[in-house]
C-alpha cells in the first residue's frame, strides 16, 4: 500500500515535470502525432518503392548465385560418380588374371579421361556460346547507339540552324557523327 502512494506521488510529479517541459519547448500533441503519421507514410513509401525492389534484386542475384552453386555442385557428383565408376572397375577387374586388370584399369583411365574431356568440351561450348550472346548483345547496342546518336545529331542541328533540314544534309550529318565515333 505504501508503495501504491510512493509510486503515484512520484508519477504526478513526473507528468507534472513532463507538462512544464512540453510547454517551454513548445510541444503539440497533433503536431506530434501528425509528424508520426507523416513519418510512417514516408516509412511505407520507401519500403514499397525502395526498399522493396532493392530486395527483389538482392533475391535474384542470390538465386542466380545459387543455380550456379548447385550446377558446380552437380558436376562435382557427376565427376565423383565417374570415378567412383573407374573404381569399381578397377576393384573387380583384380581378382581376374593380371591381363583383365590391366585392360581394366586401361579402360577405366580412358573413360575418366572421354568424360573429362565431355564435360570440358561442354562447359567450353557454353562459356562460347555466352561470349557469343554477349558478343551480339554488344554489337546490338552499339548498332542502336549509333543510330540515335545519329538521330540526335540531326534534330540538334536542325534545331540550332533553326530550318529543316534536306535529307542530303541528314545523311552527311550522321556519316559525320558515324566517323566520330567510330573513331
Amino acid at each position: 500500500m505504501f508503495l501504491n502512494i510512493f509510486f503515484a506521488s512520484i508519477s504526478s510529479d513526473l507528468m507534472e515535470t513532463a507538462s512544464s517541459v512540453g510547454k517551454t519547448f513548445g510541444f503539440s500533441t497533433w503536431a506530434f502525432i501528425a509528424q508520426m503519421l507523416s513519418f510512417s507514410i514516408v516509412c511505407a513509401v520507401l519500403y514499397k518503392y525502395a526498399y522493396g525492389p532493392i530486395l527483389k534484386v538482392l533475391e535474384e542475384r542470390r538465386q542466380r548465385i545459387e543455380l550456379t552453386y548447385r550446377e558446380a555442385a552437380e558436376i562435382k557428383v557427376q565427376v565423383a560418380d565417374a570415378e567412383r565408376r573407374a573404381g569399381d572397375i578397377v576393384s573387380q577387374a583384380s581378382s581376374g588374371a593380371h591381363k583383365i586388370v590391366e585392360e581394366a584399369k586401361n579402360s577405366a583411365m580412358e573413360f575418366h579421361e572421354k568424360q573429362m574431356q565431355i564435360a570440358k568440351q561442354e562447359a567450353a561450348d557454353l562459356i562460347e556460346k555466352a561470349r557469343d550472346a554477349m558478343r551480339r548483345e554488344h554489337e546490338q547496342m552499339l548498332l542502336e547507339l549509333k543510330v540515335e546518336v545519329a538521330r540526335l545529331v540531326v534534330e540538334t542541328t536542325a534545331k540550332v540552324i533553326g530550318r529543316v533540314l534536306t535529307p542530303q544534309d541528314q545523311e552527311r550529318l550522321i556519316q559525320e557523327a558515324n566517323r566520330e565515333l567510330a573513331a
